[in-house]
């Protein structure tokens, strides 16, 4: 995996901000505490990932390391601005004494809390994603397909850190759904095909009464989106590229279209999304259901009267508080929302992308059920 390092001034922000932090947390204390923690931040700094891939021919360890590191600074800065608008607070509000005792009593909260959450954001990342179950009411939907089942994945982002082991997990999880179709909707991988494929191959073991379904997502394109479209059909799922099949579930008809990622055309003009084109053709009272990798996608599938859509990308945000900045880039962070006359579902994620770590913010095998409004 080729290593794409940061631009220097991207590098010597992290250095400034290494430096804010030890400042800010070191002060209120003596020569002995001030060394050491001098030392932890440049170790951090020195483990923090310089780019936007880490090589993984070293072993897994050297690998998530920096992804780590990467956690627990974001933890420790944001702690640290957080701490550093309690003491304007604590100047305004508490004597003096109060004030100073804060000052310490605060910094060593920052000091103990960030280690704690790295580690339990670190189990909650790398543990299988548990199932949570979604009911969608559509109105006037058919008897044959009440309580219609599809087991959702999303963002594995099998790579440096996520291997087949992890994989293996999933697609055990995901087979004792039983489910009627098994969604995939993007961002499977970060890397290529070559160096993945034996840590993607358990995707063959998916079943369902009617198969799996597939989308891109921006990371497929980063990979090698045409070698890996290949790569997944002959895995044996079906990639909906701007295009639908039909299934007839007991007689009913469901139409399932599955759009390119929302940015391939940056990648391939042939592959700019299109749910307006991937719906043409379909049987026209059909039920439409469409696997679209971003959110955003909604607005397009709204006016081509698709019912429900299933999206990912966002991963919920990952951990708190970057699950904010989502919503100045997507409609939707996660869960069960409407637009219109559209139901649209965002994934947390089954997966996790760069630092190991989802505090507060789960990873997820969504079990679909489609019920009658």
């Amino acid at each position: 995996m080729k290593f794409r390092p940061f631009p220097s001034p991207v590098v010597l922000l992290l250095a400034l901000l290494h430096v804010y932090v030890g400042v800010r947390l070191l002060l209120p204390f003596g020569a002995l505490a001030q060394f050491a923690g001098g030392v932890v931040l440049a170790v951090c700094f020195w483990l923090f990932p310089k780019g936007f891939w880490i090589r993984d021919d070293r072993g897994p360890w050297a690998v998530l390391l920096p992804w780590l590191a990467a956690g627990f600074f974001s933890w420790l800065l944001v702690l640290t601005v957080v701490r550093d608008v309690s003491l304007i607070v604590s100047a305004l509000a508490l004597s003096p004494e109060l004030d100073e005792s804060w000052t310490r009593l605060s910094a060593i909260g920052v000091m103990a809390l960030t280690p704690a959450i790295t580690l339990v954001g670190f189990f909650m990342a790398r543990r299988v994603a548990p199932v949570v179950d979604v009911e969608v009411p559509l109105a006037g939907l058919p008897k044959a397909l009440e309580g219609f089942t599809i087991a959702q994945i999303s963002d594995i982002h099998v790579g440096a850190t996520i291997k087949r082991d992890f994989v293996e997990a999933i697609v055990d999880r995901v087979n004792g759904l039983r489910a009627d179709m098994v969604a995939i909707t993007g961002d499977v991988v970060d890397g290529s095909v070559p160096d993945l494929a034996h840590d993607t191959e358990p995707l063959a073991r998916l079943t369902s009464r009617h198969g799996t379904y597939a989308v891109t997502g921006n990371h497929e394109y980063y990979s090698g989106a045409h070698e890996w479209i290949r790569e997944l059909e002959r895995l044996g799922a079906k990639v909906l590229m701007n295009e639908h099949v039909v299934l007839d579930h007991d007689g009913a008809a469901l139409t399932v279209a599955g759009v390119t990622d929302w940015s391939a055309h940056h990648f391939d003009p042939a592959h700019r999304s299109d749910p307006q084109a991937a719906a043409k053709g379909a049987p026209e009272h059909a039920l439409k259901i469409l696997l679209a990798h971003q959110p955003r996608s909604a607005l397009l599938a709204e006016g081509a009267g698709y019912q429900l859509q299933l999206s990912g990308h966002t991963h919920g945000g990952q951990f708190w508080p970057w699950n904010f900045l989502v919503r100045l880039q997507q409609p939707f962070t996660a869960g069960l929302n409407r637009l219109g006359r559209l139901w649209v579902y965002t994934s947390r994620g089954t997966g996790y992308w760069g630092p190991p770590m989802r505090f507060g913010v789960p990873s997820e095998i969504t079990l679909i059920r489609l019920v009658g409004a």
